[in-house]
C-alpha cells in the first residue's frame, strides 16, 4: 500500500512530467493499434486469397527432358524420338479415378474431348481466294485444325469449365433450366457463329457422327462467344473455338463406351491438401501406373501472385511498429534516466530511512505503470478510431476487384441481367457458387471497430505497453542499485 500511495502522490506532484511521458506513450499506442489493425486486416485479405485458389495439380508433359535423350539433327535421332513419341502411355478416365485414390489428393475434376463429323449442321469454314490471303490456288480453309468436323469439349463439372471462369468462353443465351441438365444428358453449349452459320437457335436439336456414320443427337441450350483473338485472326473470319461444341464428361463417356475407334482426350485436375505434398503425390502416380514422360505441375505461383502486394503492406507495417517501438523504447528510457536524476535526493532521502531498494524500484515502476496504462486506454481507443477507416482505405481497392471478378465470372456464365433466369444468374442446383469460385476472394469492409480491433489487438497492444513499462523501468532499477543513499546526502549538502 505504501508502494501505491506514494507512487499517486508523486504522479499527482510532478503533472508535467507525467503529461509528457504519457503523451509519447499515448502516440505510441495509437499507432500501435493502427498498425496491428493494418497487419490484422492484411492476414485477412492474405487468408482470403489463399482459400479463393484450391490446391491444384496438374499432368504434364516432360517433353524437355525426354528430348534430351535424343540428338534430331539427325535421322537416326528424329527417328527414334518419333518412335518415343508415338509410343507414349496415354491414360484413361479410369486411371484418372486411380490416380485420384492417392494420399494427399482430396478431390478431382477433368475435361474429356474428342471429334465427329456434322450430320445435319456445316462447320464453319470459307472458301478463300490466294488474292484474299487465302490457299494458294484458292481451296478451303477449315476452322479448328481437326480432319473431323467438330471438337467436342466434355467438362466433368461446373469447376472444370476453365473458359468460361477465366473469361475465354462467355455465355450469350442460356435457357432456362440449362444449369439443371448441363451435366446429365445429351445437352451442348455452341459458338455463336457456328449458331449463324446454321441458322441455330437455343432448344434446337443437332446430330453429329462419328467415321462409322453412327450418329448422335444433343440438344442446344446455350451458346457462347470466344473473346479471346485467334492468332491468325487476320486470315480468318472465323475464332479458334467456331468448331468447338461444350458438353458434359459424362455424355463423351457414353460415346466413348458405344465406339471403340473414337481416340478421346482425358485432362484432369486434381485437388491437394497442400503443394509440400506435390512431389510425394508424383511418385505415387508413377506407382499407380502414370508414365514417367509425365510430371506434376501445381497452382501455387498462381495462387501466391495475389498476395504478393498485400504481403508488401503487412511487411512495412511490421517494420513501421518496430521502429515505432524502438524509438519509443529509447525516448522513454532517456526521459525515465533524467527524471531518476533528477529525483537523486529522494531516493537518497527514502534509502535513508530504511526503504528498500527493491521497495523503490516497484514505486518508480508503479508510477509509470499508472501513467503508461492511462495513456494506453486513450491512445487505443483514438487508434481504434481510426483504425476502421484506415483498413477499409485498404481494403476498399481489393473489395472492388473481388466484386468485378465475381460479376465478371458471372457474366460468362450468363447472367445475371436479362438473361434467362432473371436478376440474379439463378437457373438451376448447377449454377456455380461465385463467392467459392477458383480464384474470388471473399473479401467484406468492416462494419465495427470491433472487427478490426479484436481482443488479439488488445492483448498485443497489452505486452507492447508492459514491455515499454519495463523497458523504462530500467533506468530507474539501475540507478537505485548504483546510488548510495550517503553519498547522495553528502552531495546535496
Amino acid at each position: 500500500m505504501f508502494i501505491f500511495k506514494n507512487a499517486w502522490i508523486s504522479i499527482t506532484r510532478n503533472k508535467g512530467r507525467n503529461v509528457l511521458i504519457g503523451a509519447i506513450i499515448l502516440v505510441i499506442a495509437c499507432a500501435c493499434t493502427i498498425t496491428l489493425a493494418i497487419n490484422n486486416t492484411a492476414s485477412d485479405l492474405i487468408n482470403s486469397y489463399s482459400s479463393a485458389y484450391n490446391k491444384e495439380l496438374t499432368l504434364a508433359f516432360d517433353r524437355e527432358t525426354m528430348m534430351k535423350d535424343f540428338d534430331i539433327r539427325g535421322e537416326e535421332g528424329r527417328e527414334q524420338a518419333k518412335e518415343k513419341f508415338e509410343n507414349i502411355a496415354s491414360y484413361t478416365i479410369e486411371d484418372v479415378k486411380t490416380f485420384a485414390e492417392a494420399k494427399h489428393i482430396e478431390s478431382y475434376y477433368y475435361t474429356y474431348s474428342f471429334s465427329l463429323n456434322g450430320n445435319n449442321i456445316e462447320k464453319a469454314e470459307i472458301e478463300t481466294d490466294s488474292k484474299f490471303g487465302g490457299m494458294p490456288g484458292g481451296g478451303r480453309v477449315p476452322m479448328g485444325g481437326s480432319s473431323m468436323d467438330f471438337t467436342l469439349t466434355g467438362y466433368s463439372s461446373v469447376e472444370s469449365m476453365s473458359e468460361f471462369i477465366n473469361g475465354t468462353y462467355t455465355m450469350t443465351e442460356v435457357t432456362d433450366n440449362a444449369w439443371d441438365v448441363a451435366f446429365d444428358g445429351n445437352y451442348v453449349f455452341i459458338n455463336e457463329e457456328l449458331a449463324s452459320y446454321n441458322e441455330l437457335s437455343l432448344n434446337d436439336k443437332i446430330k453429329l457422327e462419328d467415321e462409322d456414320g453412327k450418329t448422335y443427337e444433343f440438344e442446344i441450350i446455350g451458346i457462347f462467344e470466344d473473346n479471346e483473338e485467334s492468332e491468325d485472326s487476320m486470315m480468318s473470319m472465323f475464332s479458334n473455338s467456331a468448331n468447338t461444341i461444350v458438353t458434359n464428361a459424362d455424355a463423351l463417356v457414353n460415346i466413348d463406351t458405344e465406339n471403340d475407334n473414337i481416340d478421346g482426350t482425358v485432362n484432369p485436375t486434381f485437388i491437394i491438401d497442400d503443394y509440400a505434398n506435390a512431389e510425394a503425390i508424383q511418385t505415387e502416380l508413377y506407382e499407380k501406373g502414370l508414365d514417367e514422360t509425365y510430371i506434376v505441375e501445381t497452382n501455387q505461383e498462381i495462387a501466391e501472385a495475389g498476395v504478393s502486394s498485400v504481403k508488401n503492406v503487412k511487411s512495412f507495417a511490421t517494420t513501421f511498429l518496430i521502429i515505432t517501438l524502438l524509438i519509443g523504447g529509447v525516448v522513454l528510457f532517456i526521459l525515465n534516466m533524467i527524471n531518476i536524476r533528477e529525483r537523486k535526493y529522494e531516493i537518497g532521502v527514502f534509502r535513508t530511512i530504511g526503504i528498500s531498494k527493491l521497495k523503490l524500484t516497484m514505486q518508480f515502476a508503479s508510477e509509470l505503470l499508472v501513467v503508461a496504462f492511462i495513456a494506453l486506454i486513450i491512445g487505443a481507443g483514438l487508434g481504434a478510431t481510426m483504425s476502421k477507416p484506415v483498413s477499409n482505405s485498404l481494403l476498399s481497392s481489393e473489395i472492388e476487384s473481388a466484386t468485378n471478378s465475381k460479376d465478371e465470372m458471372q457474366n460468362n456464365f450468363g447472367g445475371p441481367g436479362e438473361m434467362p433466369g432473371g436478376p440474379g444468374g439463378d437457373r438451376g442446383g448447377n449454377m456455380p457458387d461465385f463467392n467459392k469460385m477458383s480464384g474470388v476472394p471473399t473479401i467484406q469492409a468492416y462494419d465495427s471497430i470491433d472487427a478490426v480491433v479484436n481482443i488479439t489487438v488488445i492483448l498485443e497492444l497489452l505486452v507492447i505497453g508492459l514491455s515499454l513499462v519495463f523497458v523504462s523501468s530500467l533506468a530507474s532499477m539501475i540507478s537505485i542499485q548504483r546510488f548510495s543513499p550517503l553519498t547522495i546526502l553528502k552531495e546535496r549538502s
